[in-house]
C-alpha cells in the first residue's frame, strides 16, 4: 500500500511538471508574439491562490494535475474584441510558433536534463566507451554478409577513426537508407576493408545486425511474473553464464538463442547475486510462444535484461554531443514505435499511459534521485514529440490546421474546426481508455 501511494504521488508530480513545463512553453512564446494571456494556472479547477500582474492572473488551482495558459481570442467560438494582442489576430505563422514552443520546451527540457546529468555522471552502458571489438555475430545478418568475425575490432567507420560502440552504433544509426557503409576492422593484426549491405530503413534498422554485437554480461532485470523464467526460478540481477553450454557473452546472444529454440528447453548456468563467485547453479527454462506486446508472436522466456552500468561525468561539451546522440535515438525509438502502430505492427498493448508508467516512476524514486531525473527527462521528449503528431487537439493537429487555412488562403468555418477537434478528442480519449485497460492488466496477479 505505502510502494502504491508513492506510485501515485510521484506520478501525479512529474506528469504534472512535465504539462507546466509544455505550458510554460507557450506562455513564453505568447508573450514574445504580444499575444495577450489572461491565466497562466498551476493545475485545474477553481482558483485556490493567486495573484495578477499586468494583465494575467497567475493562480494556483485546486487540481494539481499540471496547468493551462487562457490567451486572450484562442477560441474562435467565444465572441472576440478583434484586439491586436489577441491570439487569433496573429498571422498564422505565429500562432504556429505558439503551437509548436510547448512540445519545443519539453524537448529542450529533455535535453538540458540528460545533459546535466551526464556532466553529473549518468549511469551507461560499460561496453558503450570502449573500443568496438566484435563478441560475436548473429547468423545470417547483415555483418555476417559482409565478413565481420568475432574478435574484429572496427578501427574506423566511413569517416570516424577508432569508434568506440557508442560512436559505431550512432554512425550506423544516422546513415541514410540505401547507404552502403565502409569499415575498416583489424583482424589477428592486419586491417581489412569491409562493406556493409545497404542500410535499412531506420524504422527496421538494428545496430547489431549491422556491426556484431559487443561483449557484455546477460544480466537478468526484470522477471514476469508466471512466465517461463519466473517457473524455472530465475532471478533479478542473476547472471546468465553460459546457455546449451555455449559460453553467453550478450544479451543479444542469448535473446536470440531463446527466439531460435522452436520451445525446446534450454539449459543455463546461472550466477546467483551475492553467491559466491565459482558456485554457479543449473536451471532449465521452456520458453513459451507468445506475444510480448508488440503483435510478433516468438519464443520468449519472459524477461528483461539489466544493464551493466558504470558511473562516468563528461565536459560540458562532450556532455552535450552525448545528450543529443540520446535524445536523437530515443526519438527513433518512439516514432518507430508510433509508425508500427499507424501500420498496425505495434499492439496498443505495447504502449503505457500514467497507470504503468506510474510503478516505474515509484521505482526510480524509491532507488536514486537521478533514476526520477532521468525518467523524467525521456517522459518530457516523449511527451513533445507525441504533442507533435498532426492529431486533432494536439499542437500538431493545430499546425496542420493553420497549415491548410495557409495553402487555402482563407479560414476554415468554426463548424468544420469543431468536427476537426471532436475527431480528434474521440480518438485521443480511445487510446487512453485502452492503454489503461491493458495497464491495469498487467498488474493483475498471473498477467
Amino acid at each position: 500500500m505505502h510502494n502504491a501511494f508513492i506510485n501515485v504521488v510521484t506520478v501525479v508530480l512529474v506528469l504534472g511538471f512535465m504539462i507546466l513545463i509544455h505550458e510554460y512553453g507557450h506562455y513564453i512564446a505568447a508573450r514574445l508574439m504580444g499575444v495577450r494571456v489572461d491565466v497562466f494556472s498551476i493545475g485545474f479547477g477553481p482558483r485556490i491562490w493567486g495573484f495578477r500582474r499586468g494583465d494575467t492572473d497567475y493562480r494556483l488551482s485546486i487540481l494539481p494535475l499540471g496547468g493551462y495558459v487562457k490567451m486572450a481570442g484562442d477560441n474562435p467560438i467565444e465572441e472576440r474584441a478583434g484586439s491586436d494582442d489577441e491570439f487569433l489576430s496573429k498571422p498564422r505563422w505565429q500562432r504556429v510558433v505558439i503551437a509548436v514552443a510547448g512540445p519545443a520546451m519539453n524537448i529542450l527540457f529533455a535535453l538540458v536534463v540528460t545533459l546535466a546529468l551526464f556532466m553529473i555522471g549518468a549511469p551507461e552502458a560499460a561496453y558503450m566507451s570502449k573500443t568496438a571489438q566484435v563478441a560475436g555475430v548473429l547468423p545470417g545478418s547483415p555483418a555476417a554478409q559482409a565478413g565481420i568475425q568475432p574478435g574484429d575490432t572496427i578501427v574506423k567507420i566511413d569517416a570516424r577513426k577508432t569508434p568506440t560502440w557508442e560512436d559505431a552504433i550512432f554512425e550506423t544509426g544516422v546513415a541514410p537508407t540505401g547507404a552502403r557503409i565502409l569499415l575498416s576492422v583489424e583482424r589477428n593484426g592486419i586491417q581489412e576493408f569491409l562493406q556493409l549491405p545497404p542500410a535499412p530503413p531506420q524504422e527496421t534498422r538494428d545496430e547489431y545486425q549491422l556491426l556484431g554485437y559487443p561483449r557484455s554480461p546477460v544480466i537478468v532485470g526484470t522477471v514476469i511474473g508466471g512466465k517461463p523464467a519466473s517457473k524455472a526460478g530465475l532471478k533479478t540481477d542473476d547472471r546468465i553464464l553460459s546457455a546449451d553450454g555455449q559460453p553467453m557473452l550478450s544479451p543479444v546472444q542469448f535473446a536470440t538463442l531463446v527466439r531460435n529454440s522452436d520451445g525446446k528447453p534450454v539449459a543455463v548456468t546461472v550466477q546467483r547475486a551475492g553467491a559466491p563467485a565459482g558456485a554457479p547453479e543449473e536451471l532449465t527454462l521452456v520458453p513459451r510462444f507468445d506475444d510480448p506486446g508488440d503483435g510478433q508472436k516468438r519464443w520468449q522466456i519472459g524477461i528483461s535484461f539489466g544493464a551493466d552500468n558504470v558511473y562516468a561525468s563528461h565536459s560540458f561539451f562532450d556532455a552535450a554531443d552525448r545528450s543529443v546522440r540520446f535524445n536523437y535515438r530515443m526519438t527513433r525509438q518512439i516514432l518507430h514505435v508510433l509508425a508500427g502502430l499507424f501500420q498496425g505492427k505495434v499492439s496498443l498493448k505495447q504502449l503505457g499511459g500514467p497507470v504503468g508508467i506510474a510503478p516505474q516512476l515509484g521505482e526510480a524514486v524509491r532507488h536514486s534521485f537521478l533514476d526520477l531525473i532521468s525518467l523524467t527527462a525521456v517522459i518530457s521528449l516523449n511527451l513533445g514529440i507525441l504533442n507533435l503528431l498532426p492529431i486533432p487537439i494536439l499542437d500538431g493537429g493545430h499546425v496542420l490546421l493553420l497549415a491548410v487555412e495557409g495553402l487555402l488562403r482563407r479560414d476554415l468555418s468554426v463548424a468544420v474546426k469543431e468536427r476537426f477537434v471532436q475527431v480528434g478528442m474521440v480518438f485521443l480519449l480511445g487510446v487512453i481508455v485502452l492503454t489503461t485497460y491493458y495497464d491495469i492488466l498487467k498488474l493483475l496477479p498471473g498477467r
